[in-house]
């Protein structure tokens, strides 16, 4: 695992996506198609952005999953992941392969046909973030680091439900579903690469926890760190209690 250390989460935003923007053209070159999964959450706004701006992208030839997804909640809804992947993705890019996990449906026979699809082939790049809790995707502590299963219908931690109304998806507490859809911890290192977009104040206590304290499912991304292909873009802010010996040079 690198960890990238940059001065504001714009910086950073820019540097993983001009990272990824090397490994989607790598990918097609190579196989003719590059499957992804991507993130959803304020922590990707920057890192979005800058990817779909870049050029010589052959987004056609992309195939993408995402993490998780709300239980019981629309696409209409304007904390969906669906709605946001649409918006900041998959409408910008013209990216006409994806799989979404329809949380207000029949979730079970989602699962298994999003898990079919995800399985069937090797994933290229993962994009991940980060929670202030230290989870790694919809996977909250303690985090399950065992099971093989790709997709998890798991529990919400009120930490975790806490940083949806702190981020403004909904207005209170009472607003966010319990449950959600998660990929699993283990799907997601079986990516051939990860990229971890961590930016913000609010993420530092949860950066060192994850990536100086010990590998736990108490602290689920410190996982991260048996992956042997993965960078964590941290900026400033986020990386603000990280040890010199961690934070290294700043870029």
């Amino acid at each position: 695992m690198v960890i990238k250390i940059y001065e504001d989460k714009t910086a950073l935003g820019r540097a993983a996506a001009v990272e990824a923007a090397v490994s989607l053209r790598k990918a097609i070159q190579e196989g003719g198609r590059a499957r992804i999964i991507a993130a959803t959450g304020a922590s990707q706004f920057e890192f979005l952005e800058a990817l779909t701006a870049l050029p010589g992208i052959e987004w056609p030839r992309v195939e993408m999953f995402h993490l998780d997804e709300y239980i019981g909640l629309p696409a209409s809804h304007p904390a969906s992941f669906r709605k946001y992947l649409l918006e900041r993705l998959i409408h910008k890019t013209g990216i006409s392969k994806y799989h979404f996990l329809e949380g207000d449906g029949d979730v079970p026979k989602t699962v298994r046909k999003v898990a079919a699809e995800l399985t069937a082939a090797p994933i290229d790049v993962a994009f991940v973030g980060i929670g202030e809790n230290g989870h790694l995707a919809f996977n909250d502590p303690p985090a399950d680091f065992q099971t093989e299963e790709p997709y998890l219908i798991v529990d919400l931690d009120e930490a975790c439900r806490r940083q949806q109304v702190g981020e403004a998806w909904f207005a209170d507490l009472a607003d966010v579903p319990k449950r959600a859809i998660s990929m699993s911890v283990r799907q997601i290192l079986k990516s051939a690469e990860i990229i971890a977009i961590v930016p913000e104040a609010r993420k530092a206590q949860a950066v060192k926890s994850c990536f100086e304290g010990e590998i736990s499912p108490l602290a689920p991304a410190s996982i991260l760190r048996t992956h042997a292909n993965t960078t964590v873009f941290l900026d400033k802010l986020s990386a603000a209690l990280l040890s010199p010996k961690s934070k290294g040079s700043v870029a």
